[in-house]
């Protein structure tokens, strides 16, 4: 049997409180994270197509960057970005990272840059900052020719 005190109680509480709208309710994840934007644009490439990329934050086993550099982390997200902007190339990286945010790594085709001027590579530069940039990102190394060679990254993610 409920008390009156607890009713009383009850009723106080509930009193002024709104009722939802079932309709027009949405509930929103709470583990999901933003999608980053808080990158820079690159104007010229700082990179040959040739060049090895390898970066890491502190605290990322050795281990885990020689799975990253010789390709032994399974099937992973792809995203290509051949023939894009640097400008298109970032918002295809936010979105793509965004969506792709629960997965442990990520693979990148930038390409080399050889129909660039200067034989540097603007798009594989363009990349390289903004993952360094970008949050979420642990490391990166250039992929195994099997994987693409100098012309991909496989990034490694952060996992909450």
């Amino acid at each position: 049997m409920i008390s009156e005190s607890d009713k009383a109680l009850f009723r106080s509480i509930v009193e002024n409180s709104t009722p939802v709208n079932k309709d027009k309710a949405t509930l929103q994840d709470p583990t999901k994270k933003k999608a980053f934007k808080a990158y820079t644009h690159i104007t010229y490439g700082n990179l040959s197509g040739s060049d090895i990329i390898n970066y890491a934050q502190n605290g990322v086993s050795p281990k885990m960057i020689k799975k990253m550099k010789q390709g032994n982390i399974g099937h992973v997200p792809t995203l290509d970005l051949h023939g894009q902007t640097t400008i298109e190339a970032c918002q295809s990286l936010s979105k793509f990272m965004h969506y792709h945010q629960y997965q442990q790594f990520i693979h990148i085709i930038h390409g080399k840059g050889c129909n660039s001027d200067q034989g540097s590579s603007i798009l594989k530069s363009q990349v390289v900052s903004f993952l360094r940039q970008h949050p979420e990102v642990l490391a990166f190394n250039s992929c195994p020719p099997k994987d693409g060679g100098t012309g991909a990254v496989f990034a490694l993610l952060r996992q909450n």
